[in-house]
């Protein structure tokens, strides 16, 4: 297992990060001890949860991934040490969450002491806003014209992330987060809590999580560039579009207990005929290298430059296994070719 720095700090974190969205509803806590278990043996290091999780969220759900998490935790004492616990806390939208409001100095203080409890642990390694106050080009909503940000209060939404930082920070000097990041937000976003965190001596985001993938590349180069120079780790989660890249959507496949026989919350936005014969493509490519479509997928995201670790899921052990197989992979330079091709005749499929 490879490692790279969390941003500036001072973490390092594997190139693997182990997803946990689906245990609290289509795991159970017996299936994520199996799958903390052989993600550490086999060197990562690093979780990613949230306050939201299971999903699809609802109130049912709500929290009860962290409560795995800190199950597993209560019974592993001695391997605290050993492993970087992310947790985000829910924005906007969510009527069982805060009654659906905005993100605060206040939310994050009462937010994040929910979470240790659920986590059973005294501090947070990485604590991530999910997603922004204001409207974002996330979840479909990257075409021209879906969005008006000259609609958009920018004195309203910098004077919200000012709060939103006081509150990490009160967090910070108590104790209960080491480090803090984004999610699910833009270059504009990233760069506003940077000149904030300057300007008012506050924390500063170490790390943004955004969906990034073969088919869904909207963050490169301009938000990569900028997690570059701004030394920001970048980590993308959903690497295979939500499970289409596996290929086992294809013709309209629904294999029995996957998530898309689940309601998703924002329904299907990525299952397009576009999408499907870009899938198709790659998955002839990785027919031919002997390998799964997954670990093309997952291989190609690895090896993009500003990558620091690809958050991965899994609903089996065979998923988790091939899944973290895939970052032994090196792709060649022709087989990048290959994909590229294919990724100029679809690089907007959803």
């Amino acid at each position: 297992m490879l490692y790279s720095p969390l941003g500036k700090s001072g973490v390092n974190v594997s190139r693997v990060c182990l997803g946990s969205m689906t245990w609290g509803l289509q795991n159970t806590q017996a299936d994520a001890d199996e799958q903390i278990a052989y993600a550490l043996a086999n060197g990562v290091n690093f979780i990613d949860t949230a306050e939201m999780y299971a999903v699809p969220p609802s109130a049912d759900t709500y929290g009860k991934t962290e409560a795995i998490i800190g199950d597993w935790l209560s019974r592993n004492k001695n391997k605290r040490n050993d492993v970087v616990i992310a947790t985000k806390i829910a924005g906007n939208g969510l009527p069982w969450v805060r009654e659906g409001g905005d993100i605060t100095r206040q939310s994050v203080i009462n937010a994040v002491e929910d979470s240790l409890a659920r986590l059973k642990t005294d501090v947070i390694d990485l604590y991530q806003l999910h997603w922004p106050n204001r409207a974002t080009p996330h979840f479909g909503r990257h075409f021209p014209g879906t969005i008006r940000f000259s609609d958009a209060n920018t004195v309203q939404h910098t004077a919200s992330m000012l709060d939103i930082l006081e509150g990490l920070n009160d967090c910070v000097k108590a104790g209960k987060i080491k480090h803090c990041g984004l999610s699910d937000d833009t270059p504009w976003g990233i760069s506003q809590f940077l000149r904030l965190s300057d300007e008012h001596n506050l924390p500063r985001m170490v790390s943004i999580q955004n969906e990034f993938s073969l088919i869904h590349g909207k963050d490169w180069p301009y938000l990569i560039e900028q997690c570059i120079h701004e030394d920001v780790a970048y980590l993308p989660w959903s690497p295979l579009a939500g499970g289409m890249l596996s290929g086992k959507y294809q013709n309209g496949a629904r294999p029995t207990g996957s998530r898309w026989t689940i309601s998703q919350r924002n329904g299907l936005f990525r299952n397009t005929q576009a999408s499907e014969q870009a899938i198709d493509q790659y998955m002839a490519i990785a027919s031919q290298l002997g390998i799964s479509s997954a670990q093309l997928a997952l291989a190609w995201c690895n090896q993009v430059d500003g990558v620091a670790s690809t958050i991965i899921g899994a609903t089996s052990m065979a998923q988790l296994k091939e899944n973290i197989d895939a970052f032994n992979i090196q792709l060649s330079e022709q087989t990048l070719d290959d994909i590229t091709q294919v990724y100029q005749q679809f690089p907007v499929p959803f």
